[in-house]
């Protein structure tokens, strides 16, 4: 079963700091977003393997939306 991470707030995919297959420690850092002039960093929320990616940089999300997930390990 995966996590996904979830867009806090909506804005544009600045930087997507992982790739698919990556091992993530909780509280990584996995996305910086950008909403309102300001960069918001996106955490991992479990220890795990990221399995896939939905979004590219330069993307725009909406609150809620999922951007990525992580296989738990």
């Amino acid at each position: 079963m995966t996590e996904d991470v979830l867009a806090p707030l909506s804005g544009t995919i600045w930087k997507i700091t992982v790739a698919v297959d990556e091992l993530v420690e909780e509280d990584d850092e996995v996305l910086v977003l950008e909403a309102l002039k300001m960069e918001t960093p996106i955490y991992a929320p479990c220890d795990g393997r990221i399995k896939e990616i939905y979004v590219k940089e330069g993307d725009t999300v909406d609150e809620d939306q999922t951007l990525m997930s992580v296989e738990p390990e």
